[in-house]
């Protein structure tokens, strides 16, 4: 086993690392308490063409896989940046996948240039009020008329719908069958057409700087040929993009657990009481370095999975595997963060706080910490189905 990255993945790694330490603690201070979108964040990562890495490189893209997004997504939460940072960049990365994969090669010319550039702003509607972690139940449906679909329903938890161009939109195009509950769903790429589609934005515990939102819609057509792959096959053509957000979310996390134990050991050294450093205190030590542990082995499934989905090998129990874990990793050294400034730890000027309150989404999102083990105990253990 090769566990060394090739000399293209460290060159990344370095110069995002770069990049995204330009930008200072301060200034995700201030777009987490303005409830701001980092805009130039973004514009920094376009103008160094970071955002269409992993479009082909016949639509201007950088051709890349799952491994390279995760090692990019992975410096900008480490240098700080948390999920108010990775989220604008990571809907360039995974949302694209079905598209590359099964799009038409005039809905691959016509979306995947701007996607690439920056252009184009994508959201994300999957997730409904009433259906929740049963995509198989969503209401959302698009009738077709003619050389164009009509769509009505509504979506929640719809990242970048403020700020959003595009939207990769999954509705019901034939009702549901309870024997084949997954088919009759269509994966649409949508303008995001404000005079039919109404914004309502959701006040939430972290990542103020970027939007999620419930969206209504309310007769939104979209031409026949914005239709990822084949009428009614859409889930199956998302599941393309699942594992990689599941690969991508958890290495996130890991990243957020390292820029909060960075702060933390580095508090440790020079806080002193008692006449001496805190960090010579096992109660302070051992706490930060099981938190290390933790990262490195959460990161080694992260890359593990990875490198199975960019080699064309099954990974679904390797991709949630990791999520589970790192989701696990990333809370518990923020945690030991915050626990390790003491009540400092609960101050907005020492940056901890943020990373706290950011990474907790990932226990729940995209999948649920609960899902995630009922998918391995099914899938992998072979016990009987739970739900």
């Amino acid at each position: 086993m090769d566990f060394a990255l090739t000399e293209q993945q460290e060159l990344i790694r370095k110069e995002v690392a770069a990049l995204a330490r330009t930008f200072s603690l301060d200034y995700w201070l201030e777009k987490d308490r303005k409830e701001e979108y980092p805009w130039e964040f973004v514009k920094a990562f376009a103008a160094g063409g970071w955002l269409g890495m992993i479009v082909p490189e016949e639509y201007g893209g950088g051709g890349l896989g799952v491994t390279e997004a995760s090692i990019l997504l992975h410096e900008i939460c480490a240098a700080g940046a948390g999920t108010s940072g990775a989220s604008p960049i990571h809907f360039y990365m995974f949302p694209p996948m079905p598209i590359v994969k099964h799009g038409s090669e005039s809905l691959k010319s016509a979306v995947l240039p701007g996607l690439a550039a920056g252009d184009v702003v994508m959201s994300f509607g999957v997730t409904e009020p009433n259906a929740g972690t049963d995509t198989s139940r969503i209401q959302t449906f698009a009738e077709r008329h003619g050389d164009r679909f009509v769509v009505n329903g509504r979506k929640v938890w719809n990242t970048n719908a403020q700020q959003a161009t595009h939207m990769l939109l999954l509705a019901r195009t034939a009702p549901r069958d309870d024997a084949k509950p997954y088919r009759g769903m269509t994966l649409f790429v949508a303008d995001f057409d404000r005079s039919r589609i109404t914004v309502r934005k959701i006040d939430k515990l972290g990542r103020a700087a970027v939007d999620s939102n419930e969206i209504f819609i309310d007769g939104l057509e979209i031409p026949a040929g914005r239709v990822v792959g084949e009428v009614g096959s859409g889930f199956y053509h998302l599941l393309d993009s699942l594992n990689p957000e599941r690969i991508m979310t958890a290495i996130e996390a890991v990243g957020i657990g390292r820029a909060a134990l960075e702060r933390a050991v580095a508090y440790a050294k020079e806080r002193v009481v008692f006449d001496r450093p805190i960090g010579q205190n096992q109660a302070i030590a051992h706490p930060l370095a099981l938190a290390w542990a933790k990262l490195e082995t959460a990161e080694l499934m992260c890359l593990k999975a990875a490198w199975l989905f960019d080699n064309g090998r099954p990974c679904g129990a390797e991709a949630n595997t990791a999520k589970l874990m790192a989701a696990e990793a990333g809370f518990e050294a923020c945690d030991v963060a915050v626990q390790t400034h003491g009540g400092y730890g609960y101050a907005k000027e020492f940056y901890v706080e943020r990373l706290w309150r950011e990474v907790r989404l990932y226990k729940i999102a995209p999948v649920s910490q609960q899902m995630v083990l009922n998918y391995l105990s099914e899938h992998v253990l072979g016990l009987p189905k739970s739900y």
